[in-house]
């Protein structure tokens, strides 16, 4: 594994971590690495896990927090914010960073 380059071991953690279920995971840019069919398969898995499990996400791809989320929370100047409307959330993150 000490060999391993830095994307191999995003992708082991990732199987690995997947491979125990949990009631809630922590996952930070859950298909950011990997190749096209790698991305596809990890999408497939952890969206399968969403069906029994909760997640807190980390991730600047509001398509990811489309599809996997259905409340925000946005933290700006250390002050977190809650949404539950999830669109509410992203309009203020894109506000943030305009």
């Amino acid at each position: 594994v000490r060999h391993y380059s830095s994307g191999m071991q995003a992708r082991l953690a990732f199987g690995a971590s997947m491979g125990i279920h949990f009631d809630t995971y922590l996952v930070d840019e859950v298909t950011a690495v990997g190749d096209a069919r790698f991305k596809r398969k990890s999408r497939a898995v952890f969206r399968q896990r969403m069906k029994t499990s909760d997640a807190i996400m980390v991730t600047h791809d509001m398509g990811q927090v489309r599809q996997f989320c259905d409340a925000g929370v946005v933290l700006d100047q250390g002050r977190l914010t809650y949404f539950e409307d999830l669109e509410e959330a992203i309009g203020l993150h894109q506000d943030i960073l305009a």
